[in-house]
């Protein structure tokens, strides 16, 4: 428990206090998302915990919120964790909101997170059964001659690489993907300099690379983090022999292989997900509010169900 008097910083250093050697708070992914401050939870002799953040103008007003880079950064923690909201002075960062993402399987930053959509987990210290749709899929690729092959992205050719995202960039076409997801070739210059990331990739019996994934280790997890297909190949589904490729890889490492989740809750993603899967967990946020009063002002025009912070919610 919590005894001393919690105050809350804002530094505006990149999020230079909260880089670690995990890949979500790593250089590499901070300076690909835009990382601007770190977040300090200064608790006294009890210790501190420190949240990298995109701090960020409200448009239309004097106002700045915050919220954590793309993944599952949490924060570096020094004794501090399962910090209670309420029990931060949260006026000194000067913001109205902020929107913080968790690891993904602890431990947490704060208490009383918020759960959200369920990802699915390959623990190769478990059983692991694919569906049999996936299995038979697996074997007939196998048999026809596709081949995989997994390293680190530092260790991969230009042309690996250069594929890699002309595969992600049609899937994202393909799937009508927010423009969030449609990265900056700096983006993905920071990704593909990580030590902390491979590439898995699948080749076509005619040679060509048919799908391929960034995989990245953080927190004791080996993440699925981006991936693609070749439109020309979707139909023989090589995507899930880059699943095996990845699989492989977390079981070399030592390290259980977060898969993601659907967009949706219960779309098709989520099933195909499932089908390779023998663990879930469910993903933790947290939304604190800075200013209540202002807040709700800028709120109150909105219906913003489960999202947050409300006034930002997309316009329909």
């Amino acid at each position: 428990m919590v005894t001393t008097h919690l105050r809350a910083i804002l530094s505006p250093d990149e999020g230079k206090l909260a880089l670690s050697t995990d890949y979500f708070r790593s250089e590499h992914h901070l300076r690909a998302e835009g990382v601007t401050h770190t977040l300090i939870i200064d608790g006294g002799p009890e210790g501190a915990l420190f949240l990298p953040l995109i701090v960020r103008p409200i448009p239309g007003t004097p106002y700045r919120d915050a919220v954590s880079p793309y993944g599952y950064p949490g924060g570096v923690m020094d004794r501090l964790r399962e910090v209670p909201k309420h029990a931060v002075d949260w006026k000194g960062t000067e913001l109205v909101s902020i929107f913080v993402r968790d690891r993904i399987m602890g431990p947490r930053c704060f208490a009383e997170g918020t759960e959200r959509n369920e990802v699915f987990f390959i623990d190769s210290r478990r059983p692991i059964t694919f569906r049999e749709t996936h299995r038979r899929h697996l074997r007939r690729n196998f048999r026809l001659g596709f081949v995989n092959t997994c390293r680190p992205v530092l260790e991969a050719s230009l042309e690996e690489r250069e594929c890699f995202k002309e595969l992600y960039r049609q899937t994202m076409v393909r799937d009508e993907a927010s423009s969030r997801y449609f990265f900056s070739d700096a983006y993905f210059e920071s990704l593909l300099c990580s030590p902390a990331a491979w590439l898995a990739m699948t080749r076509a019996p005619e040679g060509h690379i048919a799908s391929a994934a960034i995989g990245v280790a953080s927190d004791g997890v080996l993440h699925y983090y981006l991936g693609g297909t070749a439109n020309a190949d979707l139909a023989r589904s090589p995507a899930k022999n880059v699943f095996v490729a990845l699989t492989e890889l977390s079981s070399q490492l030592g390290l259980p292989l977060n898969l993601g989740g659907g967009i949706q809750p219960g779309d098709g993603l989520e099933d195909f997900k499932r089908g390779f899967s023998n663990a879930s967990f469910r993903l933790r946020t947290h939304e604190i509010i800075c200013e209540p009063a202002v807040y709700s002002r800028l709120a109150e025009t909105h219906t913003a169900d489960n999202y947050f912070p409300a006034y930002r919610v997309p316009r329909r």
